[in-house]
């Protein structure tokens, strides 16, 4: 943890700020190829490592624009959801370490391509769709009471929403082809190392954040007058023309505005003590 808080000081500044948008436009430029040129991702610009290593080697980040969905009624509201919950994300964690999530998966994949295809001796076409969803395990992680509406209608919490969704990966991970059951892995494998790493979850903790804003809210100066009444509470703030004295009669640090400098009642350490 202590490494990951010295990269974060050392190399922050570098971090790709608001990252979501830009992938976003990546879904958006695939979505359109995808659906007006089907064949033209999986040709030029998919994971393939037969391909990289001929010298193809574009694939390595173009293979990130394909779109987590196909369908033009769907593609709004996805692409408006995984914005929502990338922002969230960054607001809460800061740039770095969203980048840092969202590279390591890019990452993952990359080298796990590779891997496949030295043990299978052919490529395996990954793609991001899975990677996607890493997304929502570490937003309903960080925001796990958050009320997501299925249909519009349904009403769920995120956390109960992201064990739907665990199971749906345990059961693809039964009848899916070796790509796909790869890419849960690795989704699922992003999601478990990030955390493992960063292990001050509670530091970017929403419930903590607040909890911390609301003592610094109790414990700070609810007024930032200089001169204060003992007897009638009034500040310099509520009368700023009046004068405050001391009162050299009195056993301690008692001030006194004008109006009862001369007629309040002297205190006396004896009459404290007898209180």
């Amino acid at each position: 943890m202590k490494f990951f808080q010295k990269m974060e000081r050392k190399y922050g500044r570098y971090a790709i700020r608001n990252l979501m948008y830009y992938i976003i436009m990546m879904y958006v430029v695939g979505f359109v190829l995808v659906n007006v040129e089907p064949f033209f991702y999986w040709q030029y610009l998919s994971l393939d490592v037969a391909a990289i290593l001929h010298g193809q080697v574009w694939r390595l980040v173009t293979f990130m624009i394909y779109p987590p969905t196909t369908s033009l009624i769907w593609i709004v509201f996805i692409l408006l959801m995984y914005y929502s919950l990338g922002i969230s994300l960054e607001r809460v964690w800061g740039s770095f370490r969203f980048n840092v999530y969202i590279f390591m998966g890019i990452l993952g994949h990359i080298l796990a391509a590779f891997v496949a295809y030295l043990v299978f001796g052919e490529p395996l076409l990954l793609t991001p769709t899975f990677l996607n969803a890493s997304v929502f395990f570490a937003f309903a992680a960080t925001f796990p009471d958050e009320w997501f509406y299925i249909y519009f209608v349904i009403a769920i919490r995120a956390k109960w929403l992201a064990l739907f969704e665990g199971a749906t990966f345990l059961m693809l991970l039964i009848v899916g082809n070796t790509a796909t059951r790869l890419e849960i892995v690795l989704s699922l494998a992003n999601f478990i190392i990030f955390f493992l790493m960063t292990r001050d979850y509670r530091r970017v903790n929403p419930k903590e954040i607040k909890r911390k804003k609301d003592f610094k809210t109790q414990i700070r100066p609810k007024s930032r007058a200089h001169h204060v009444c003992a007897v009638c509470g009034r500040t310099d703030e509520d009368s700023p023309g009046m004068e405050f004295r001391y009162c050299s009669k009195c056993e301690g640090s008692y001030e006194y505005c004008m109006d009862h400098l001369y007629t309040h009642q002297h205190i006396k350490k004896s009459d404290q003590n007898e209180h």
